[in-house]
């Protein structure tokens, strides 16, 4: 195994807290007609549109950070992501619905009547799916007490709600197309009220999650060793999950479906020091945000005018990442 890369959790995080304001400055510098630091004569836009969507893409990555490494904790396994327990599929679902009513109402009374409802509606339905996806999870696994039946559990609640996802999109098929804008993952929508509560739910999730590290800690040990250091775990992984759902489902639903940050967030961590879950959660929220403010600056500088999908960026980068790490551990 490679030595890491720092020396210390402190160490870690300064690295990752100078990558990330060298990437703010890069976010607010990268705009459809090229780069600019003229920040003075284009202050309403960098304040209007750059600012809070470079914020937003360093939230939202926060969050799926977290999410990863509370996944990753609970089930003990380096290659569980957050979207595991159905809050992908759900949050899929809520989308299509509402863009299906959307396209109904607006063909009864009115496409601009039916705005509204586009424009409120996709947040709080991504969100509302998503909670309740991993709320059917919960019930159809009994729980949280045995983590296999609960993946198995959310393997099943994703193949069922991607399936009504399709029949509802066969009786509407106008909601194809925003359910695969939703799909490919976007920072272009983020805004002030995005940012705000994408760090309200950051301030509520990552400390509370810190504070249960050390059931994570025992976890490693394996359940008979945390139960004997007086760890109630039913109760902690009920918490822990509805954490991991609370900070994912708010990620999705302001940025539709990023893939990998979460899943390899807390590798990077891994690959620059070793530390207990404690240090683990805090650097990879810190990773997280790193990794999708730096696919969001190359998606809109790559092409530009033109932008690219954020979520294909994550999607090709994180996949070669993985597959780099799998093809070093199987030739050892």
């Amino acid at each position: 195994m490679s030595p890491p890369l720092a020396r210390s959790p402190a160490a870690a995080a300064t690295m990752l807290a100078g990558a990330a304001a060298l990437l703010v400055v890069l976010g607010l510098a990268a705009g459809s007609q090229g780069w600019s630091l003229a920040w003075g004569q284009e202050w309403d836009l960098v304040a209007g549109i750059r600012a809070p969507r470079t914020v937003g893409a360093l939230l939202c990555g926060a969050l799926l950070g977290l999410a990863g490494a509370l996944a990753q904790g609970l089930f003990r396994n380096p290659l569980a992501d957050p979207y595991l327990l159905g809050t992908a599929a759900g949050a899929g679902l809520g989308v299509v619905l509402v863009l299906a009513a959307g396209g109904l109402f607006g063909a009864t009374i009115g496409l601009a009547s039916a705005e509204w409802l586009l424009r409120l509606g996709l947040v709080g339905a991504a969100f509302a799916g998503a909670l309740a996806g991993v709320t059917l999870t919960i019930l159809l696994a009994r729980g949280t007490a045995r983590p296999m039946v609960l993946l198995l559990s959310g393997v099943v609640v994703g193949i069922l709600l991607s399936a009504v996802s399709e029949l509802v999109m066969l009786v509407s098929p106008e909601a194809l197309r925003g359910k695969q804008v939703f799909l490919l993952g976007t920072t272009s929508f983020l805004g002030w009220t995005s940012v705000a509560v994408l760090a309200l739910v950051l301030i509520f999730t990552l400390p509370l999650a810190l504070r249960f590290a050390r059931a994570l800690d025992a976890l490693v040990l394996g359940e008979a060793s945390a139960l004997s250091l007086g760890i109630e775990l039913p109760r902690v992984r009920l918490l822990l999950v509805g954490l991991m759902a609370l900070a994912t489902g708010t990620a999705v639903a302001q940025a539709g479906l990023v893939a990998f940050v979460g899943l390899v967030a807390p590798h990077v961590v891994r690959r620059l020091v070793v530390v207990t879950h404690g240090p683990l959660l805090a650097l990879s929220a810190l990773a997280g945000a790193v990794l999708l403010l730096a696919a969001d600056v190359a998606a809109r500088s790559l092409i530009a005018p033109q932008e690219l999908p954020v979520g294909v960026l994550t999607a090709v980068l994180g996949g070669v990442y993985l597959m780099v790490l799998l093809h070093r551990r199987g030739s050892r």
